[in-house]
């Protein structure tokens, strides 16, 4: 079992309140180390999962070193580095500076991670405005920056890369949210995107395997049946007041 869990330990990165962390928990790894610039998501970190480290901080000044220490692991033995960078730069919705901003420059540190830890594959999203920044130029950057061959201790490595536009709403959950995902792997294997388990009532189809798709999850149909809310917490009050400012400085 011990094994098992070193296999398939994980580095997160950008790690927010953890919510893509427990996906892969579910499909079974095991967060080795989280790092998260904001307070409040450290927090909220520590209080859920105390067993998983984690790194408070400013991703660039937070060496691949150190949180290879902290993760009890070393350059190749992470199974994956997981994460979604900051991506209020490439928003539809913003600005679109991306790569020439800061917070976008921000997707080349988790490539850096990549590079230096060795995962045996990576999985980052970003929001779909990613894709056609500047005729592509975001994803061109990232694509190219790892594509680069890494050697490390004498040994050549080379990422295999496959990217997508998926929209949560396919696969079960009560929103439509379309994300990019670029998913990485050095062994040499083509990744295929799961199919969509969801669709529109209005595009209810059979799929190639005579299987048909499920009608939208609604909003109702997610906590349609939980009990009335509670009166908000002094702390949800005084919390929700930062929601503005936070959207506007971590963009979330």
């Amino acid at each position: 079992m011990k094994d098992f869990e070193r296999k398939n330990k994980v580095i997160s990165l950008f790690s927010g309140a953890g919510g893509m962390d427990i996906g892969f928990e579910m499909a079974g790894f095991k967060t080795a180390v989280a790092v998260e610039f904001d307070k409040s998501c450290c927090e909220t970190l520590r209080t859920n999962k105390p067993e998983i480290p984690v790194i408070q901080g400013d991703i660039s000044k937070i060496t691949t070193e150190n949180i290879l220490d902290v993760a009890n692991l070393k350059p190749t033995e992470p199974a994956l580095v997981i994460g979604g960078p900051p991506c209020q730069s490439f928003s539809l919705a913003g600005k679109r500076m991306g790569m020439d901003d800061p917070r976008g420059m921000l997707v080349l540190q988790f490539i850096r991670v990549v590079r230096e830890s060795l995962p045996v594959a990576f999985v980052m999203e970003n929001v779909k405005g990613m894709v056609n920044w500047e005729g592509g130029k975001a994803m061109d950057a990232i694509m190219n920056e790892i594509a680069e061959p890494i050697i490390f201790e004498g040994k050549e490595y080379n990422y295999e890369i496959s990217k997508t536009v998926l929209n949560s709403a396919n696969y079960g959950a009560s929103q439509l949210r379309e994300r990019v995902f670029i998913v990485g792997n050095r062994l040499s294997k083509k990744f295929k995107f799961p199919e969509a388990t969801h669709t529109s009532p209005q595009k209810l189809s059979t799929d190639l395997f005579g299987n048909k798709k499920k009608k939208y999850n609604t909003v109702w149909d997610a906590i349609g049946k939980l009990p009335p809310a509670d009166e908000p917490s002094e702390t949800a009050l005084r919390i929700s007041k930062t929601i503005k400012e936070r959207i506007v400085k971590h963009g979330y």
